[in-house]
């Protein structure tokens, strides 16, 4: 959140408009940009603080008033949040009432927001569910929607990788935060002459990985976020299996408190199978193996969603098909780091039933506001464009 914070600052100097050459003598045609109006932000659990920061931050400098909506599983941090926000508005004294809003409730507080004509954009994250039924509505009424759904992401390990790095990038995507963020590596695919050397070490990283308290440094892996995570995720796992899967781990552990711990399950799959292709938001990794870089790409592309993609390689070229478009058809290509841990330097979003939407970045301000052509007629003439004649 104060790193959003930073980066709207200085974005706020740089909301520029292009001067465009007009056919028109003595005419200049520039485009202004302008505050679109109210926003609604719609945030999930697993991020209950940074989704609407990236979102309010941006939305704030254009000029535009916010509304959230937080995760009705993480209500106290909204407030705790808004609070801080009003404390730096008395501060500087000349924030307008109203300037940031929370309503804290369940679906039905953020159908109000989707269906209220005075909302010119709603920023949704959430499941692919969520999205498909949001965004009709925003479109009957021709309002924005900037949608952050589903993801179901891949990394390629090709022979040249680096065993070392590839090792902790993958552990750290696919274990990092439960499992339980959009940009989690769910599937692996490896390639079938070094499978025998990655696998191993894998899953003796999953072995190792600390459970616990995630308020403890020493802790790797904290809770998952309520009872239905993990009944969920025992689902997948049991159909996984009658898939042809073999699973290591997805065991439930004793914690401290009244915490959900699960031990993060790694999964060898003969194929990209119907389990595979569905995101189930928990620690469950799918290992599929290839034997050319155009089988893993399919493999990479042949899913509903499509956040982000990492491919593991020492071998220039096949680093730039992936990066192509020839390659991932995702919103997110990296080379030798995983999918997860996007700096908000970069545009974040993804293509197919991720929505399409893109928050941060260097032009994500322009989703905030709304765009108009001004055409400035500074002589005494009358010239039309295309050279049209009209006289009288």
């Amino acid at each position: 959140m104060i790193d959003i914070c930073d980066f709207a600052v200085g974005l706020s100097r740089q909301l520029f408009g292009l001067t465009l050459a007009t056919e028109r003598p003595d005419h200049r045609m520039m485009e202004t940009w302008q505050p679109l109006g109210v926003v609604g932000v719609i945030s999930a659990f697993n991020f209950p603080v940074a989704v609407w920061s990236w979102n309010a931050a941006l939305a704030l400098v254009c000029g535009d008033p916010v509304i959230w909506k937080p995760s009705e599983k993480t209500p106290l941090s909204a407030l705790a949040v808004q609070a801080l926000f009003d404390r730096a508005a008395a501060r500087f004294g000349d924030a307008p009432a109203g300037l940031s809003q929370v309503l804290v409730g369940a679906a039905g507080v953020g159908a109000a927001i989707v269906e209220s004509p005075a909302v010119r954009l709603v920023s949704a994250t959430g499941s692919t569910a969520m999205g498909r039924a949001v965004a009709p509505i925003l479109a009957a009424r021709f309002a924005r929607a900037l949608l952050e759904l589903g993801g179901n992401n891949a990394a390629i390990v090709c022979p040249s990788a680096d065993l070392d790095l590839t090792v902790r990038a993958v552990a750290f995507a696919a274990m990092g935060t439960a499992g339980q963020r959009c940009t989690t590596l769910r599937r692996l695919i490896v390639h079938q002459d070094i499978q025998g050397s990655l696998l191993p070490r894998l899953k003796a990283a999953y072995a190792s990985v600390s459970l616990g308290d995630p308020r403890d440094p020493k802790t790797l892996v904290g809770p998952l976020i309520d009872e239905a995570a993990f009944a969920a995720m025992a689902r997948s796992l049991d159909q996984a299996r009658a898939e042809g899967g073999a699973v290591t781990g997805g065991e439930r552990v004793v914690g401290p408190g009244h915490g959900v711990y699960v031990r993060p399950a790694l999964v060898e799959m003969p194929g990209q199978s119907d389990i595979v292709r569905r995101e189930t938001f928990a620690p469950i990794l799918y290992v599929m193996i290839y034997d050319t870089l155009d089988e893993a790409i399919a493999l990479n592309n042949d899913v509903p969603q499509g956040l982000s993609s990492a491919i593991f390689t020492c071998d220039l070229s096949e680093a730039e098909i992936f990066c192509s478009d020839l390659g991932s058809d995702c919103g997110i290509a990296n080379v030798n780091i995983g999918p997860s841990g996007a700096e908000i330097g970069g545009a974040f979003g993804g293509e197919k039933d991720t929505g399409g939407g893109r928050e941060a970045g260097s032009d994500s301000w322009k989703a905030y506001m709304r765009r108009a052509t001004n055409t400035v007629n500074y002589g005494r003439a009358l010239p039309l464009a295309q050279g049209v004649k009209f006289d009288i």
